[in-house]
């Protein structure tokens, strides 16, 4: 973690709780998240509720708690699905070239063409889809990112000699570019894959905060921003919470994922 710099350390620090808020989900809240007590209704910040409650007496902090697994899971799975397709497609359009690597860039150019965003919108809403469509729609959206950003760097590793050498061996495709090109672009994957989830992080939230994918009333971080909006100057800390949480999670995830991305090449290149 020292090589890593301090920035890398400040903004690992803050994930790692969230990821143990994603991980314990409940158990950490120390209130159960639903549970109403009238009496406490729009309760500022104090000793027993540390961030406040809601309209309908509901812990704050507590719905923060057991919203992290929400707002977090969702994004990691929208990243996991566009790196791996991204990684067997830019691999194949930077190793074969020709017509696969044509026909795999004209149909990043199509989706990129797409606002990604209206589309999610529009699919989600008609589909009255769930968590899980939200995940499949946003995964194919940001893949062509993935595939972009992965074949750019595979294309340098293809052009180099070690390739060739393995090439004149008669290697099987499949090898040269998972067991020689995939760990040469490494710190690519990595910076695609936090790209990816940062993206995917707003994305969720976005769309919760437009009532779309997520369910009203619920402890997602969307809602609880869209929940409080109009009590915005009068319960700030309705709506601050998840708002806070998410830049964090945002920034974090970008300061950690571009001190991983210089360390690695570092490395890499040392060798």
């Amino acid at each position: 973690m020292k090589r890593l710099g301090a920035p890398a350390i400040v903004a690992a620090v803050p994930l790692a709780v969230i990821l143990v808020c994603v991980v314990t989900g409940d158990l950490l809240a120390p209130f159960p998240p639903n549970a109403q007590d009238l009496m406490l209704s729009s309760s500022g910040p104090g000793a027993q509720h540390w961030l406040g409650t809601d309209d309908l007496g509901r812990d704050v902090l507590s719905r923060v708690i057991s919203g992290a697994r929400v707002a977090v899971v969702g994004p990691l799975l929208v990243a996991l699905v566009a790196v791996a397709v991204g990684v067997c497609l830019g691999l194949a359009a930077a190793y074969y070239r020709g017509r696969v690597d044509a026909v795999i860039s004209r149909l990043v150019d199509v989706m990129y063409a797409l606002p990604a965003l209206l589309v999610a919108i529009v699919v989600v809403g008609i589909s009255s889809g769930g968590y899980a469509v939200t995940v499949l729609v946003l995964s194919l959206l940001s893949v062509p990112t993935a595939i972009r950003m992965i074949r750019s760097a595979a294309s340098v590793q293809c052009g180099l000699p070690y390739v060739e050498a393995a090439q004149s061996l008669r290697l099987p495709a499949r090898t040269v570019m998972f067991r020689h090109v995939l760990p040469n672009i490494v710190p690519t994957v990595v910076a695609t894959f936090l790209l990816d989830f940062v993206v995917a992080l707003i994305a969720f939230s976005a769309l919760a905060f437009l009532g779309i994918g997520g369910q009203p009333g619920s402890a997602e971080w969307g809602v609880m921003i869209a929940d409080g909006r109009e009590q915005i100057l009068s319960e700030p800390w309705l709506s601050l919470a998840p708002a806070v949480l998410i830049i964090l999670t945002a920034v974090c995830a970008t300061v950690l994922g571009d001190s991983v991305y210089d360390r690695l090449t570092t490395r890499r290149e040392a060798r």
